[in-house]
């Protein structure tokens, strides 16, 4: 993501899923501002695809740290898991 646009985002969450540990994704970093920023440019370094949604992200600052996400939003956030596994398969087929 381009500097100018991540200076543009004011809300990021991150999200990790682990199936053989939760029953659903916890969140693990949120915040606003520049924390955002910082957040963002984490995933960046370290190759973490980003999906921008500005209502999803709003209800998910909610969430406490560490928690699993609301049962509510499941369907939402399921969307957002199978976006990045669709990705994952096309950087794997442009690998090959």
């Amino acid at each position: 993501m381009p500097e100018q646009e991540r200076d543009k985002i004011t809300q990021a969450v991150a999200l990790q899923y682990d199936e053989l540990e939760n029953k659903a994704p916890r969140v693990i970093a949120k915040g606003a501002g520049f924390v955002a920023g910082k957040i963002l440019s984490s995933a960046q370094e370290h190759g973490i695809p980003v999906y921008q949604n500005k209502t999803l992200t709003g209800m998910l600052m909610a969430v406490e740290l560490d928690r699993e996400i609301p049962p509510e939003l499941y369907q939402a956030v399921a969307e957002v898991l199978a976006y990045i596994y669709r990705l994952d398969q096309q950087i794997g087929k442009q690998r090959k």
